[in-house]
């Protein structure tokens, strides 16, 4: 529900419109018993007394309905009117970090040593014009009869579009010698990289923060706890009660962007919760990973004609680059299509909407798949196939 702060002003008695200030202060200059008798809309005497008056009048208006009001609220509060309310509830928004992790490097051949250097550059392709791109921190050496090698890397930059998902940092932009290989595994991530919060998710944790005022055992207080963690939306914390590890224990499951990080973040969330004393009366709290179902999907489509071979490939890439991003393959940055999320309905036919919304070039297209109905669990993909027909 949006609200209209000009039309709270207008049922208050305020005059919000030009016409109705000058009624207002002509009915004032009368009431105050002016002799003023040329109040022609053509008196530049006059015309000029009005503008003096009823402009400024406006503006000020125009500021107190558009920003003065909307920022006194957290529903409608923006940028640094929100930081402040966030601040009176001991919530400040989470400044952005850059993405740490491993990527392994493999050679051909085990004989002899190498070093790959510090600042090597891996990338992935290109993701609706943004090539994203890790570098690594430490110098490592290929030793006598090894073939792979785990490397620590880091985003080049700040922001959530650098968890790609497993597979998508594959390209040496200056070759190495003696490697032919680079990858971004599973658990590849330590530490998600994150954006400065935006005004949505800092807006849900204020408004989660009144809910855990009691300081005990709430969902509240644990979603205030897990959201705090960079890659973590506080929407994105789901409990599961009812004893699920015997008395007194309960679940909460985590959903990140794109990438799952390490076990290792998951251990300091984990910390954060149990040793600091952040629990109540003895209640066992575990922060886990949600659960995935994996799925094979396929994709038929029918392009427009006339295509040349180049675009039919670009386009069959994008559509596919598409798709990975509904299930969560990349963030939001990227490609803006409706999200997988637990306990809701997966719709292919407004995937199929929002394609040709995306896609000029597609003439039609048809999924091989029903929709996914999630309980406590995120869809994931396990395959995609996309097709084109003539």
């Amino acid at each position: 529900m949006s609200v209209d702060f000009k039309q709270a002003l207008a049922d208050s008695g305020i005059p919000t419109t030009d016409a109705a200030l000058k009624a207002a202060w002509e009915a004032e200059v009368l009431a105050q018993g002016s002799k003023l008798s040329n109040t022609s809309a053509y008196s530049p005497f006059w015309r000029v007394i009005t503008a003096l008056v009823t402009k400024p009048v406006l503006w000020l208006l125009t500021f107190v309905s558009d920003t003065v009001l909307p920022n006194f609220f957290v529903k409608t509060a923006e940028k640094a009117w929100l930081d402040m309310l966030a601040w009176a509830v001991n919530v400040e928004r989470k400044a952005p970090t850059k993405a740490i992790g491993t990527l392994l490097f493999s050679r051909a051949t085990t004989a002899g040593e190498f070093e790959v250097p510090i600042g090597t550059r891996v990338q992935s392709a290109s993701i609706n014009g943004h090539v994203y791109e890790l570098v690594t921190t430490a110098a490592a050496s290929f030793v006598e009869g090894e073939s792979q090698l785990q490397i620590p890397a880091r985003a080049l930059e700040a922001g959530s579009g650098y968890n790609l998902a497993p597979g998508y940092y594959a390209i040496l932009p200056v070759p190495v010698p003696g490697v032919v290989q680079v990858v971004n595994l599973d658990g590849w991530l330590a530490t998600p990289g994150s954006d400065s919060e935006p005004d949505d998710q800092l807006r849900l944790r204020v408004r989660n923060q009144f809910s855990a005022v009691n300081q005990w055992h709430t969902d509240a207080v644990y979603r205030a706890l897990i959201a705090a963690f960079p890659g973590v939306s506080p929407n994105g914390v789901f409990f599961e009660h009812g004893a699920p590890r015997g008395p007194g224990s309960a679940n909460a499951y985590v959903l990140f962007e794109a990438g799952v990080p390490a076990d290792t973040y998951l251990a300091q969330i984990n910390a954060k919760i149990m040793n600091e004393g952040n629990h109540g009366h003895g209640d066992s709290m575990l922060v886990l990973v949600i659960p995935e179902t994996l799925h094979s999907v396929s994709l038929q489509v029918w392009p427009v004609a006339n295509l040349t071979v180049a675009q039919r490939d670009t386009l069959k890439a994008d559509i596919a680059l598409f798709v990975r991003a509904a299930f969560r393959e990349s963030t939001g940055r990227d490609y803006t299509p409706t999200l997988t999320w637990p306990q809701s309905r997966f719709s292919f036919s407004r995937l199929i909407e929002e394609l040709h919304e995306q896609f000029p070039g597609i003439e039609s297209m048809k999924f091989g798949n029903e929709d996914i109905i999630s309980d406590l669990v995120i869809p994931r993909l396990q395959a995609l196939e996309v097709t084109f027909d003539d």
